[in-house]
């Protein structure tokens, strides 16, 4: 007879992934309402962390994804007018790649520390998330980006995307995502255990 075990924990990870797909839908069309800056901030960066911590990589990978593609769908008017291929570029592959590399980050630390595995995947993710964003502005942008700069009254393109695009949003994001994930996963492990 063959041993349940990985069968449930197979279902286990499908239905927690499902949950974690809808949340991250959900709290990236209620985030879009919360601005710091001209976009929204993304509070689905939490349970992207949380599937990484769980459900590990390929199901973070896929969180990043849709998150992407909800952005895609809310948040990217501004950058779909200017450039349609840059901003689907941009918007898809920041999305999965923080997924993914928290999802790896986790892996590779929780055999030494699950609780450290957690906070660092929760730090990657929004580095990860910003990063790629900004890597975006440059190479599909970055002249809208320094005329938008300049209309806001920065002194260029540079400054006003560390500033008054990413700024203000990405220490909220870290913060927001530092202090929820690993009290999250703390509690989704300790009621697994009961």
């Amino acid at each position: 007879m063959s041993n349940p075990k990985p069968r449930r924990r197979a279902t286990e990870t499908m239905v927690l992934g499902a949950i974690l797909t809808a949340l991250v839908v959900i709290l990236q069309y209620l985030g879009q309402f919360i601005r710091f800056g001209p976009f929204a901030i993304s509070l689905v960066l939490v349970p992207i962390v949380i599937g990484a911590a769980t459900c590990g990589p390929k199901v973070s990978t896929w969180l990043g994804f849709v998150f992407g593609l909800v952005v895609l769908l809310t948040d990217a008017a501004a950058f779909l007018a200017i450039s349609i291929p840059g901003t689907v570029i941009t918007v898809l592959v920041k999305g999965a790649a923080c997924g993914l590399i928290a999802g790896l980050v986790y892996k590779m630390l929780e055999k030494f520390n699950r609780y450290v595995a957690v906070a660092v995947a929760a730090i990657v993710c929004p580095i990860v998330n910003t990063g790629i964003f900004l890597l975006g502005c440059v190479l599909f942008f970055f002249e809208t980006i320094q005329s938008w700069g300049m209309d806001a009254g920065f002194s260029g393109a540079i400054e006003y995307m560390f500033l008054g695009l990413a700024g203000g949003n990405f220490l909220f994001e870290l913060a927001f995502n530092l202090v929820l994930s690993p009290v999250i996963v703390r509690l989704l492990r300790i009621r697994a255990r009961s």
